[in-house]
């Protein structure tokens, strides 16, 4: 149990900027093991956005409400997926070989195409989560804990979408400068079982109130298929950008899917 929850706290810091007990660093062998927990994060991640949601909703309109949520998650990773959707944007963008991406990505500097693409990001994600909960208003308990699993839901699969392309593909980048690379190592049916156990519980809790809910899995990893793919064949394999451009883009689809699913049902 202890060293579970040590495993928990590396990914619980290297994640999200909440503070984790001093003893807990930045270990290699533990950080490998910390996929088992990212969907998890997502847990903690969205609990932070849906509360300032739920809140701001009382004293704002539901549009204000949503750009804090947005803001109060990002505050809690740091950016850390958005910045590796803006590296993804420029690299994948910019460079026409797996040198020059790859080069591209690892560069801290925001470039025209990232700047764009968060933008877009930006907007989408707003519209896709006002237009995702404009059908529940909170106006009772059921709609409130219908509310905080459609957004814990949305950063879970998201997170299991992104983590999964761990196990499936190899990581691109030869050399050990990337500080995502001790989680790219190896990895067991532990953290293979961790992450969909993590991922897929709030959703199959949410598919309570409406069993149809489930088909938003379908989209989401047809994206992610997809994402792999592309960055397979352009750097042979994945980065840790874009492990979090991956869960931003399955994020937003998420959303977007469901308000699919509600306009025929």
């Amino acid at each position: 149990m202890k060293k579970q929850l040590h495993i928990f706290f590396t990914a619980l810091m290297f994640y999200t900027r909440i503070p984790c007990p001093k003893n807990i660093d930045h270990d290699p062998e533990y950080l490998n093991k910390a996929s088992r927990y990212f969907p998890l994060i997502g847990w903690i991640v969205s609990g932070i956005s849906f509360t300032v949601y739920y809140l701001s909703a009382i004293l704002f309109p539901n549009e204000i409400a949503v750009i804090l949520a947005i803001i109060g998650g990002i505050l809690t990773t740091g950016a850390f997926h958005e910045d590796g959707f803006a590296d993804v944007c420029d690299g994948f963008g910019g460079g026409w070989t797996k040198e020059k991406i790859l080069l591209i990505m690892k560069d801290s500097a925001i470039g025209a195409y990232g700047a764009i693409g968060l933008v877009l990001l930006f907007l989408l994600k707003f519209e896709a989560i006002s237009n995702a909960i404009s059908k529940s208003e909170i106006v009772n308990l059921q709609s409130s804990i219908f509310n905080l699993l459609l957004f814990v839901s949305a950063h879970s699969v998201s997170r299991l979408s992104a983590i999964s392309i761990v196990f499936t593909h190899q990581y691109s980048r030869e050399d050990a400068s990337s500080k995502s690379k001790p989680i790219a190592q190896n990895f067991t049916w532990k953290e293979v079982a961790g992450a969909l156990f993590f991922g897929l519980l709030p959703l199959v809790v949410l598919s309570f109130f409406q069993w149809q809910i489930l088909l938003v899995l379908l989209p989401v990893f047809i994206a992610r298929f997809f994402l792999a793919r592309y960055f397979q064949k352009w750097i042979d394999g994945y980065t840790g950008d874009c492990l979090g451009a991956t869960q931003q883009v399955c994020e937003v689809i998420f959303y977007l899917s469901i308000i699919g699913i509600w306009k025929f049902i």
